[in-house]
């Protein structure tokens, strides 16, 4: 397979989404909305559950299973209420002492005016800044497309792994 057949399998119909990855693997997943200034972003998932037993903070770009689903979900690509979402869920996460699941899928954040004009950029800047800066293991999980900005706003984790196609 070459550079271009990966990328493509990359961004192939049926492949698992992040929510399908939390249904399967994250026990008692209760969903957190909302980032607390603006609104909330359908785009980016995230919540408390537990993992082999052990309480975690999962968050995910989630793109959507069908074309509904798709469209309300932005098709995975970001505002910034979505990254300032996750921050709130990092900080959280970092304060009750449990470990942050990132699970990526994207092509890249929102870019259209309102989320330009609503911080994008500085949302995505402080997003990898706190993540950094966590004192709480982080791993991201890159489960299909890692595209651009939108992808390192939650890949700036102690360790991120890529699933193969």
């Amino acid at each position: 397979m070459n550079a271009y057949d990966i990328v493509r399998a990359s961004r192939e119909k049926g492949r698992p989404t992040a929510q399908q990855y939390i249904d399967k693997m994250v026990e008692g997943f209760i969903e957190l909305h909302g980032d607390r200034r603006f609104a909330d972003d359908a785009a980016i998932i995230g919540g408390i559950g537990r993992i082999g037993g052990r309480p975690v903070t999962v968050i995910g770009i989630e793109k959507g299973a069908d074309t509904k689903s798709k469209v309300a979900r932005n098709f995975g690509c970001a505002h910034p209420e979505g990254y300032r979402k996750a921050v709130r869920l990092m900080k959280e996460a970092e304060k009750f002492h449990r470990p942050v699941l990132c699970l990526v899928d994207t092509s890249g954040a929102y870019c259209g005016i309102g989320a330009e004009e609503r911080g994008q950029s500085e949302a995505i800047a402080t997003a990898i800044l706190d993540m950094i800066r966590l004192r709480t293991p982080a791993l991201t999980l890159i489960i299909g497309e890692g595209g651009i900005g939108g992808a390192l706003g939650l890949s700036a984790a102690d360790e991120v792994w890529i699933t193969e196609t």
